[in-house]
């Protein structure tokens, strides 16, 4: 059984669709070990609460240095012996760290199809605001593993979504969370619990 943290920021939309692909059964050989957050008033705790998980807040606020902090989340996270972490709307930059003691066990999910709207600073709306000033016509969302680098870990899944010409980047934004990364998430995590993901050359194989 694996198992997962799931590290969030904010209203935890991602989160919910972990939950549901679990409780339904699309998502096997996994459960949600710990939800943590940066932010104490993330709704994603109460969330993860409400369907009987523990809900963790580790704030940098909390602490008197990042470095302080970092060790709080390292331990949070080694201490409950997680197999695979999940950043899924989570703004805080993972220390080096615990990129290298869970390598290619980080999972992020991105908003669109890197290499295209990545990178440092994008992230939220600024992403979908960016894909429709570029007038891109498919955008979407990718899942990959998390390195020291900004959206540069090996893709692990992507799915598409196509640009409708009344767009606004809120609508989009949702768009791309209900088509794409409600979707993908979830399978990504399916396909590392059933041991179906494998590295060549830095490249991620899916085995079907």
């Amino acid at each position: 059984m694996l198992k997962l943290a799931v590290l969030v920021s904010g209203g935890g939309t991602n989160l919910q669709a972990i939950i549901d692909g679990i409780e339904a059964g699309t998502i096997s050989n996994a459960r949600i070990e710990v939800v943590i957050s940066n932010n104490k008033n993330a709704y994603a705790l109460t969330r993860a609460k409400e369907h009987g998980i523990e809900a963790k807040a580790v704030s940098p606020k909390d602490f008197p240095s990042r470095d302080a902090f970092n060790d709080a989340l390292f331990e949070a996270l080694t201490d409950r012996e997680i197999d695979l972490v999940v950043l899924a709307g989570c703004l805080v930059v993972i220390p080096g760290k615990i990129i290298k003691y869970f390598r290619n066990r980080i999972i992020n999910i991105h908003p669109a199809l890197i290499p295209s709207f990545c990178g440092k600073g994008y992230y939220g709306l600024k992403v979908h605001e960016k894909a429709l000033e570029r007038g891109v016509k498919v955008t979407g969302a990718t899942v990959h593993f998390v390195d020291e680098g900004t959206d540069t870990g090996p893709i692990i899944l992507q799915k598409a979504v196509e640009i409708q010409d009344d767009d606004t980047p809120e609508k989009l934004q949702l768009r791309v969370m209900k088509e794409a990364e409600w979707v993908i998430m979830p399978k990504a995590i399916d396909l590392i619990a059933n041991d179906k993901i494998t590295m060549e050359d830095g490249r991620v194989k899916i085995r079907r």
